[in-house]
This record gives structure tokens, sequence and C-alpha cells, in this order.
């Protein structure tokens, strides 16, 4: 049973791979934002119960590999992540809200895979090597 997470009814081992992309891929993922971004999305999924096993904040789009309950749908963590994220966002840095004036820092779609017929390994590897930073972190941001 080792790697496998349990709720009070449910043994499980769920992994999503998931991007997303601001909208019209403005790089505006730089910074202060982003380094703010990333801690909405660990405080986003640690308060639904999802584990983040590896991500990268790139300047025009968020890549992470999550694990989660089997009680929750992929479009419903997209749907709260991106929201959440979104609209704290905005209201913290005036120059999104200017530049986004229609209140949608995200693109409307997001790519989601389950982990299986690409490997975890090819998938960790690829978001580790992604931007060649350090390689102990494992929510990185792209300078």
């Amino acid at each position: 049973m080792d790697g496998y997470r349990k709720t009070s009814h449910a043994v499980y081992d769920i992994k999503y791979h998931v991007i997303w992309v601001t909208k019209y891929r403005y790089k505006v993922l730089q910074g202060h934002i982003a380094v703010r971004a990333r801690e909405l999305i660990r405080q986003g999924c640690e308060a639904r119960g999802i584990t983040i096993l590896q991500g990268s904040v790139g300047k025009d789009h968020i890549h992470l590999l999550l694990s989660c309950p089997p009680s929750i749908a992929p479009s419903k963590i997209m749907q709260y992540l991106k929201g959440r994220s979104s609209r704290l966002l905005q209201d913290e840095f005036p120059e999104l809200k200017k530049r986004y004036w229609g209140q949608h820092l995200w693109a409307r779609g997001y790519f989601c895979a389950t982990v299986g017929t690409v490997t975890e390994e090819i998938i960790r590897n690829y978001i580790a090597n992604q931007f060649h930073e350090n390689k102990d972190d494992i929510f990185k941001i792209e300078e």
C-alpha cells in the first residue's frame, strides 16, 4: 500500500498532470506576481486536500502534477484554482487589473491528463528540467 492515500472511505492513487495559461499568453507571471500565484495555488490545494507533487510557474503558464481525492473532479479543481487565483491576484496587483480589464487572468481552457499513458517519472523529469533551475524545489518559478 506504499504510495496510496486514504480518506475515511477510500484508498486511492489519483494523479493529474494539468497546465493552464494566461489569457493572450501575456508573460505576466514574473517576480512578486509569480511568487504570489504559487502561494495562492499552494493554499488552494491544501484547503481541498490536493497534494502538489511537482509544479512550475512559467511566465505565461502554470504546470502541475497533482494528487487528489476521488471526490474532486478535475474540472472542479481547475475551476477553484483558476477562479480564486485570478480574483486574488488582480485584487493585489493593480497592473494585472488594468491589463485584464475583463477580470479574466487565465485563458478559458486547460490541459489535464491522468498519469498512466506517460509515467509519473517522465512528467516529473519534464517539469523539473523545464527551466534548468534548482532541482530540489518541487514548485519553481521561471526567471
